[in-house]
């Protein structure tokens, strides 16, 4: 395992709300891609009350070079998973709620449906607060997507992940064309939600090559983008190629805020979901 660069290092804290959060999740046998996916804010993050829900169980239909969530046959649906993701939301009085899920090939829609319930079960416990989605790809079926978008969440998030050149490398069962297509179909529904979307360095990418799939983006309609620095999950992932500086990462934000994306976010630990509610505000604060 590659040596960390000290700017990621991070100090581990479970204090203030961490306790709650775990027993909160544990509670209503949720899953989050904090945990799942070993997410390095997670200390941060649970801290401040707050947490990613994943949805649709804890297995996933692909396998992803990057990703650390478990592949294989997953289990059916929880139908009251949408009422504990609510339940939970309520009880950590979150202003933001971020929602995202494995991928189900397996299911005829993807989970669309179960996405639109668990956005409407949030909505109905707390009216006030914004809600992020990040999905899959519903491999591209536009009926799928459109389920989502018109359960009216306030955020649609789909990662495009890495460059055109790896997407066949690092996600072999997705792709860089059906991806954009995702976004630009949530771009000019008339739902009319925030489109967002995120990258990845450090997986053997050029600086040249990341600017090409931020004008892609921003050409599909994105507004909001997130890039933050790869790190292997485990064993037997893909290997880092390289840790990019926070000086570089500046630059990147600077060159991504000049193609007219409404905000980004871009450093080392920073995630599809990090701070998300943040990501919404404009400007974005330091």
């Amino acid at each position: 395992m590659q040596r960390l660069p000290t700017w990621i290092r991070q100090p581990l804290r479970t204090d203030l709300h961490y306790g709650a959060v775990q027993r909160l999740i544990t509670k209503n046998a949720l899953h989050t891609v904090c945990h799942s996916a070993h997410c390095p804010n997670q200390q941060e993050c649970w801290n401040r009350g707050t947490a990613t829900f994943m949805i649709l169980g804890n297995t996933c239909t692909r396998a992803c070079k990057f990703c650390n969530i478990s592949t294989g046959r997953p289990d059916l649906l929880d139908a009251e998973e949408p009422r504990h993701v609510a339940e939970a939301a309520q009880k950590m009085n979150l202003r933001h709620v971020v929602i995202t899920s494995v991928t189900r090939d397996d299911l005829p829609d993807g989970g669309s449906a179960h996405f639109a319930a668990t956005i409407a079960a949030v909505r109905a416990a707390l009216p006030a607060a914004t809600i992020e989605v990040l999905t899959p790809d519903f491999n591209g079926d536009t009926v799928a997507i459109n389920v989502v978008l018109e359960a009216q969440p306030d955020v649609f998030n789909h990662n495009l992940e890495t460059v055109r050149r790896l997407q066949g490398e690092i996600r072999p069962h997705a792709g860089y064309e059906q991806s954009l297509s995702v976004l630009r179909h949530a771009a000019s529904s008339s739902a009319k939600a925030t489109v967002k979307s995120g990258v990845m360095v450090g997986l053997g990418e050029t600086d040249d090559e990341l600017l090409e799939a931020f004008r892609d983006l921003r050409a599909a309609g994105c507004e909001l983008l997130t890039v933050g620095q790869y790190l292997r999950p485990r064993n037997g992932k893909h290997d880092v190629a390289r840790f990019v500086t926070p000086a570089a990462f500046a630059q990147l934000a600077a060159a991504a805020r000049a193609m007219g994306f409404r905000n980004v976010a871009a450093g080392p630990l920073v995630r599809s979901s990090y701070r998300a509610e943040e990501l919404t505000q404009t400007p974005l604060p330091v």
